[in-house]
């Protein structure tokens, strides 16, 4: 793999220097980019979708572990040095698109079962990549991301914390997650700002009742209810744009058995789940 000083000759022959709009930051150390590839531990069988090549620094070493790499890498002049310099092993299939843009779904028929992804991912896209994630938590078996620390901590974080928020619950509702490693600025090059960790998110095998919950009325209620955290449910609740009195949230609240007084950063994934259900049931019965 090309060190740090390989890393800058490349990019200046190129004229490839790293985007701050793509948040492209690549792995120089080859010890730490083993200890990922260790914990993340892919079978020699697996097919591994990878998000941001970069210049193949984690590409390499992992193709050498799996059967086959499937890389997506939005930057076209990283693109064509890869298809010129042609230092990608023969396992890797390297794709010119946007991950954001990349429709998860098709590729797991294409590669004929749950996606397995591993990322050092642009700082830049984390939100909306973890959401694009939980959008298709059904052909998704696990990701190792690379995340800015802050992000990790918000994904990682428990009710009642500061860092708790809609992401740290839509994900732990669909999945599972552990921390892996942290590491410093010095292991990148150009030098991020803060501190990176490694997570593994782990989604929920389809059919243990999950898919049961709609998962854009669980964002909708969520969401609305972390715009105004500091306030109780009924008021943070009932003050959205969401049709429903608050009289019907009272209601809602009371079948799922959660304390009006309760504020939103206060409830479990699980109870948001079950807030959920009261809402899908009571609006049921009205025939709405």
């Amino acid at each position: 793999m090309p060190n740090r000083q390989e890393i800058k000759a490349i990019l200046a022959d190129r004229q490839l220097a790293p985007h701050k709009r793509l948040g492209q930051n690549f792995l120089t150390d080859e010890g730490v980019i083993a200890a990922i590839l260790d914990r993340a531990a892919p079978a020699p069988e697996d097919t591994i979708v990878e998000f941001g090549v970069g210049l193949g620094s984690l590409t390499v070493p992992l193709a050498r572990r799996v059967r086959e790499v499937i890389g997506i890498e939005i930057d076209s002049g990283i693109v064509r040095w890869h298809q010129e310099e042609g230092r990608l092993p023969a396992n890797v299939s390297l794709r010119h698109q946007d991950l954001l843009k990349t429709d998860l779904g098709r590729l797991a028929r294409e590669t004929g079962g749950r996606l397995k992804i591993i990322s050092n991912l642009p700082y830049s896209i984390s939100n909306p990549a973890i959401f694009l994630l939980i959008e298709h938590k059904e052909t998704v078996d696990w990701a190792v991301l690379m995340l800015q620390r802050e992000v990790a901590e918000r994904l990682l974080a428990k009710p009642g914390t500061k860092a708790y928020g809609v992401l740290s619950v839509l994900l732990a509702a669909c999945a599972t997650l552990e921390p892996l490693l942290t590491l410093g600025p010095e292991h990148f090059h150009p030098r991020p700002q803060v501190d990176s960790t490694v997570i593994r998110i782990r989604f929920l095998n389809p059919g243990n009742g999950q898919e049961e919950t709609p998962p854009a009325l669980l964002k909708s209620i969520v969401k609305a209810a972390f715009q105004q955290r500091r306030k109780t449910l009924v008021n943070a609740l009932g003050s959205a744009d969401g049709g429903h009195s608050r009289e019907d949230i009272r209601r809602y609240l009371d079948h799922a058995g959660i304390d009006e007084t309760r504020r939103p950063d206060q409830l479990s994934p699980r109870e948001y789940l079950t807030l959920t259900m009261a809402y899908l049931q009571d609006q049921s019965r009205e025939g709405k």
